[in-house]
């Protein structure tokens, strides 16, 4: 399979998570790194560009910096204009059906904050519900996210385990040794990739 990842970080010169996460990613054979904000500073998207990108591949990942419950805006912006109707939903809108799609996030705040007890009392995967949504409008195959919790107080060792994971599921991905009915049973791929490897 061949892997899409939409990068959207407005500062991703500042991000020590992302560098790291997505360090030499493009040597991974099947895998497209696309930095949204270094293409497209000024949102001007090439809708035709972007969708050519979509139709090449058979795994689209939304990578981003969980902003304010959401992603940054260049995402949202890319969302309105690239998903047409036509194309990518109704009733002729077929061009993404059947491709896998996920979101993984850098979160600031713990794991523990992100739970119906936490301070924020609901969890990432509850305010993620618009854009699985979007992927199922789109007949796409909507699977947890990848989320890396804690950004403002890992550690690089951390960074690093995270780092190891990510890149065993895109390879895990690419080369198709996963299990999609098992995949979808979690509540995010951090936790099948982990198990996965026991």
């Amino acid at each position: 399979m061949k892997i899409l990842i939409l990068f959207a970080h407005p500062a991703f010169q500042k991000s020590t998570v992302n560098k790291v996460l997505l360090k030499d990613i493009n040597k991974i054979n099947g895998v497209t790194f696309h930095d949204l904000y270094e293409h497209y500073p000024e949102f001007d998207i090439d809708i035709s560009r972007e969708k050519q990108l979509l139709a090449e591949h058979d795994c689209i990942i939304f990578q981003h910096p969980f902003f304010w419950y959401s992603s940054p805006a260049l995402l949202k912006e890319w969302q309105d204009l690239v998903l047409e109707h036509g194309w990518a939903f109704g009733t002729e809108g077929m061009a993404l059906k059947g491709k896998l799609f996920f979101n993984a996030l850098t979160v600031g705040a713990s794991s523990q904050a992100y739970t119906l007890e936490g301070m924020q009392k609901t969890t990432v995967q509850n305010l993620l519900a618009p854009m699985k949504q979007t992927a199922k409008l789109c007949k796409m195959i909507a699977l947890p996210p990848f989320i890396v919790y804690g950004t403002h107080a890992i550690n690089m060792h951390e960074i690093k385990d995270y780092q190891k994971n990510y890149r065993k599921l895109l390879n895990d991905i690419v080369q198709e040794k996963f299990d999609l009915e098992k995949m979808m049973s979690y509540d995010s791929l951090n936790d099948y990739i982990v198990e996965k490897e026991d």
